[in-house]
């Protein structure tokens, strides 16, 4: 397991109201949303990332207005719904 360090300036944790704890839980779900949306690895791995379990994983991904349905076009779609 790989472990990234970022730093986060105190002013900024003030101006959210946030304590290090919660800084910590924003940047992990912040990183295992990056890795979902934009370099397509798998919810349960995102999940671990953000420290949730995949239930919470897709609540979260919801609340963020983001699908965990991915269809490339109109036809897979369909096809899937054909399948199902």
């Amino acid at each position: 397991m790989c472990t990234v360090q970022v730093e986060i300036p105190n002013e900024v944790l003030y101006d959210t109201h946030m304590n290090q704890k919660e800084a910590l839980a924003f940047a992990r779900q912040m990183v295992a949303l990056g890795y979902y949306t934009r370099n397509n690895v798998s919810l349960g791995y995102c999940a671990q990332i953000a420290g949730m379990s995949e239930e919470e994983f897709i609540l979260f991904l919801g609340k963020n207005q983001i699908s965990i349905f991915r269809f490339d076009d109109e036809n897979e779609l369909l096809r899937d719904i054909e399948n199902a």
